[in-house]
């Protein structure tokens, strides 16, 4: 392994990524994995999903003919290079990242691996014909590699095997973190029935005139069976949120998981109102893309919150801990390091 390390090395002439400049790296992937989440759902929403029928190329051609719903499918998948660069690049410079950490190197590495079966996954949506099964897993797979953008990018922002650490430093409470893992639980399921109910509504992602196999089971009530069962789950999620909120307050949890929650719920609120406005408007595109984008942010703040909580503590640690947090030790003065 090391003679691995000295040959690259000798091969990126011995380049270096300090942990701030890799932190900046994961922030990039982060965003722009975001950003063809609502590149994705335009293409739908537009009417533009079957713009160019053939995958990769455009109607057999390197460019897409001039008319609008095939620029912007093609358009679409040409934003998916630079999402492909920046996801490579975040796991080319964890390998060169001082100091060297595996962790990093790994999700680093899921991030293109994504990107690529994202790829294919689209190309069997588009041979599929927007079949509402493809459609609902090319976005739960984008949704599953924003959960290893969010972890790189909060593991590359916190080192581990620092004593100093936020984290480490502060324990927190058994009930926040099962908490936070059931907001997760329940913002995967909010997101399915959301795609469910997309799948069931009118924006299948074809034009007027292409026949788009949508989810239907009971007819014209299929969609208004999905819509309310999404709303009903959506509404569970947000009053959990609020729960865990209030929870986090009452025992004193660190800023680093208060504020991500504080912002889940506002997101959440936002979403209720968008989601109301646009059943009684009778699902305007522009609306839906609003909260496809909302949905995206709460996503991630659920993500980042659960990540901030951190994983569960043994107890006998936990009361070890807290121990050491109310000594008197805790007021000594910080340790001076040379130079400072």
């Amino acid at each position: 392994m090391s003679t691995r390390r000295e040959r690259w090395s000798e091969r990126t002439n011995g380049y270096t990524v300090t942990p701030k400049q890799y932190l900046r790296v994961a922030w990039v992937a982060l965003g722009a994995l975001t950003l063809i989440v609502l590149s994705g759902a335009a293409v739908r929403l537009t009417g533009s999903g079957l713009g160019c029928p053939t995958w990769p190329k455009c109607y057999g051609e390197v460019y897409p003919p001039l008319n609008t719903h095939a620029v912007i499918e093609f358009s679409n998948r040409l934003i998916t290079f630079p999402v492909s660069v920046a996801a490579g690049l975040a796991w080319l410079a964890a390998l060169r990242r001082r100091p060297y950490r595996r962790d990093l190197m790994w999700l680093g590495a899921l991030l293109p691996l994504g990107v690529v079966a994202q790829a294919v996954l689209g190309g069997f949506t588009v041979r599929g014909a927007l079949d509402y099964g493809w459609v609902m897993g090319h976005f739960a797979l984008s949704m599953l590699i924003l959960v290893a953008a969010v972890i790189l990018v909060w593991r590359a922002a916190h080192e581990p095997q620092l004593s100093t650490d936020t984290a480490a430093a502060e324990p927190v409470d058994r009930t926040i973190v099962r908490g936070m893992r059931a907001l997760v639980a329940l913002a995967a399921l909010t997101i399915f029935a959301g795609t469910a109910a997309t799948a069931a509504g009118p924006h299948a992602g074809g034009s007027p005139g292409q026949k788009i196999n949508r989810l239907d089971f009971d007819g014209r009530g299929t969609m208004d069976f999905v819509i309310h069962r999404h709303a009903e789950i959506a509404f569970v999620f947000s009053l959990a949120a609020v729960a865990v909120w209030f929870l986090a307050r009452r025992l004193a949890a660190p800023q680093r998981i208060r504020r991500p929650l504080t912002v889940l719920c506002v997101l959440l609120a936002l979403q209720g109102f968008v989601g109301l406005d646009q059943y009684e408007t009778h699902l305007p595109p522009g609306l839906v893309w609003v909260h496809v984008g909302l949905a995206a942010l709460t996503w991630l703040s659920v993500l980042w919150a659960a990540c901030a909580a951190g994983s569960l503590v043994p107890r006998r640690v936990h009361r070890t801990a807290e121990r050491a947090l109310e000594s008197p030790l805790k007021t000594a003065s910080p340790i001076e390091f040379p130079g400072n």
